[in-house]
């Protein structure tokens, strides 16, 4: 799942998902009428027609990396993060139609400059507007995550459950390590009783344990569930992990 560049990066592969799963997303939500885009997502102050538009500015940001990759002229994800939020909010209340024909040319634009990348162009790096500094392979995996997630998030019957599993076993090595970097993540220990594998994140001895499945842990651990089908022992309360995206 991860993109590692040394060994079983398959990037025609890796688009052929991200394609797959753009379409699920496009397919579920087509049906919905303008009322329903302003319906709240799962994401605190954005309604369906947010994320929609999240969705298609992240594959135009995605394109202008790939192209600073593939052609060595730097280019920006977005100009900044309060222009990131103003294209956003400046596009969310439009119809279905439109929304749904941005998503869609603006993942089409994605997949033709994706196409044109050279095998070593993976290996270029290159900055995200937050400032993060990667090879380019990370926005082939960066593109799915965003597409697998914000079709939670858009509630309309994709749930954790619809991630392939591959997805999940990746994201939540990803997702613990990120918040095992982060000084106010509460301590915790996770077992993901359909795979046996354990996780801690700033654990001790006495810290309790919290068991479930690992679409459950994920989904819960990034915002995206209230954890009601985990179990903690002794009855405790389940702590609130620090929002990441």
């Amino acid at each position: 799942m991860a993109p590692d560049l040394e060994s079983g990066f398959e990037p025609a592969a890796l688009l052929d998902r991200i394609t797959t799963a753009t379409e699920r997303l496009i397919t579920t939500t087509d049906g919905l009428s303008d009322d329903d885009m302003r319906s709240p997502s799962l994401l605190p102050g954005w309604s369906r027609g947010h994320v929609l538009t999240h969705l298609a500015r992240n594959a135009e940001g995605g394109t202008r990396l790939l192209n600073w990759a593939r052609t060595g002229e730097p280019a920006q994800e977005y100009p900044s993060l309060t222009a990131r939020a103003a294209q956003i909010e400046a596009g969310a209340d439009r119809s279905t139609t439109e929304l749904i024909a941005d998503v869609r040319a603006s993942a089409d634009q994605f997949a033709t400059e994706y196409s044109l990348m050279p095998a070593e162009a993976w290996r270029h790096t290159v900055q995200w507007t937050a400032g993060q500094r990667h090879p380019a392979a990370r926005i082939a995996d960066a593109r799915l995550c965003e597409v697998l997630v914000h079709h939670v998030d858009l509630q309309v019957g994709f749930t954790p459950d619809d991630w392939p599993t591959d997805f999940v076993t990746y994201e939540l090595d990803v997702v613990t390590t990120a918040l095992n970097r982060r000084e106010e993540s509460p301590p915790m220990r996770l077992h993901a009783t359909n795979t046996d594998v354990r996780y801690d994140i700033s654990a001790g001895n006495d810290t309790p344990l919290i068991r479930g499945r690992q679409a459950s842990l994920l989904a819960w651990l990034m915002g995206r569930s209230a954890g009601t089908d985990l179990t903690l022992d002794n009855g405790k309360i389940l702590p609130t992990p620090p929002f990441l995206y």
